[in-house]
């Protein structure tokens, strides 16, 4: 606002005629005749204008120390810290959820998947026990036939080699045999027999030739029994294939036996290591905030002033931010995690880690800065 113009009129002297001055200029004489109440008015708003120029020149003054006081305060200062309102709806809550909920269900999945390998290890352990209780009884099984084989074998042989012999003289006696059914016949056609002997001779030629035919069916079936019993035959094979189909299916089982115990060993860790996850996210504020039956209140505390944040120290609360502070709570528990936020005063990024107030005047919450340890001022 531009001053007004004050003429200055009235405070001039007037000039002494005698010093050879002239007579009054006509601007003083319209000077002389302005009222009294009017040259008072200009006063007035003359000294209105200065005093106010002189208040606010001061407000200036005071609020340019004022922000210079908050500003050398904060910088100097290593006890506030800055409350934060934590949402379960923020993006940070919602990402620690889906981990968390993530996580619970991957162990619930592990879980069942080592109850069926347990399941399944427990079955092939019976199994592997069986087959290896079975192996040992088909050794003797083998050893004793083998043995018998070598006992039976030379006797079987022998006797073989005598069978031979025999059926070679009931060879040499059917060839009688054949010549004495022609005489036979040349006795009955002569008269010299009757029909019926001849028929009982010729009948028992034929149970001779019989008996030599079934000689020669077991001459070869004694063979056989030698060769099976001196030899390694096909059925010696086959008990062998046995034994190695056997011992086959132990290795498998020891195998698979082996990767399933590696498989419940590694799932088995890997629930340790998710439940040890889950117990460190415990610690995190956002498991507090989305777990907690009631509303907690959290707040940011640089690592400079780490020193005054431990459990138990008063948090006060203060009128612009520093002075007329009041207690309102204190530190309930410590979280190590980082946090980077913006200065609350300076907007700058800081490094720092949180706390969780047990406030009583929850309204505090919503301060710019909150005090640990005692006042900042004194009062």
């Amino acid at each position: 606002m531009s001053a007004p113009t004050i003429d200055s009129a009235p405070q001039q002297l007037e000039p002494d005629p005698s010093l050879g001055g002239g007579s009054p200029s006509p601007r003083q004489g319209a000077a002389k005749a302005r009222p009294p109440l009017q040259s008072l008015a200009y006063k007035s708003v003359l000294t209105t204008y200065r005093v106010f120029a002189i208040l606010v020149l001061y407000a200036v003054l005071l609020g340019v120390l004022s922000y210079a006081f908050v500003m050398g305060f904060y910088a100097v200062d290593n006890r506030w810290a800055a409350p934060l309102i934590l949402s379960s709806s923020d993006e940070k809550s919602l990402d620690f959820m889906q981990k968390l909920v993530t996580s619970r269900q991957a162990i619930e999945d592990l879980k069942v998947d080592m109850t069926r390998q347990q399941s399944t290890l427990a079955e092939m352990t019976r199994q592997r026990k069986g087959l290896m209780a079975l192996d040992p009884e088909l050794q003797v099984a083998i050893g004793r036939e083998r043995t018998h084989d070598r006992l039976t074998g030379p006797q079987l042989a022998a006797l073989d080699q005598q069978k031979q012999a025999d059926n070679r003289k009931t060879q040499a006696l059917l060839s009688n045999f054949h010549q004495l059914e022609s005489v036979i016949q040349s006795d009955l056609a002569a008269g010299l027999i009757t029909k019926g002997d001849a028929a009982t001779q010729l009948a028992a030629i034929n149970q001779a030739e019989d008996a030599y035919t079934d000689s020669r069916i077991a001459d070869v079936l004694l063979t056989d029994s030698v060769l099976d019993k001196t030899t390694i035959g096909t059925k010696s094979l086959d008990v062998l294939e046995k034994q190695a189909e056997l011992r086959s299916d132990i290795a498998q089982l020891d195998v698979t036996l082996s990767v399933a115990e590696k498989q419940l060993f590694e799932d088995t860790r890997q629930v340790e290591r998710l439940r040890e996850a889950i117990n460190i996210a415990k610690q995190s504020p956002y498991y507090l905030n989305a777990n907690g039956g009631k509303r907690q209140y959290f707040a940011f505390v640089p690592y400079d002033n780490q020193s005054y944040a431990t459990v138990g120290a008063p948090v006060y609360d203060c009128y612009l931010n520093m002075v007329l502070c009041r207690k309102v709570g204190t530190v309930k528990q410590i979280f190590l995690g980082e946090q980077v936020i913006s200065h609350p005063i300076f907007k700058t990024q800081l490094r720092g880690l949180t706390i969780l107030m047990d406030l009583a005047r929850p309204e505090s919450a919503k301060s710019q800065t909150v005090f640990l340890g005692r006042k900042p001022l004194l009062f």
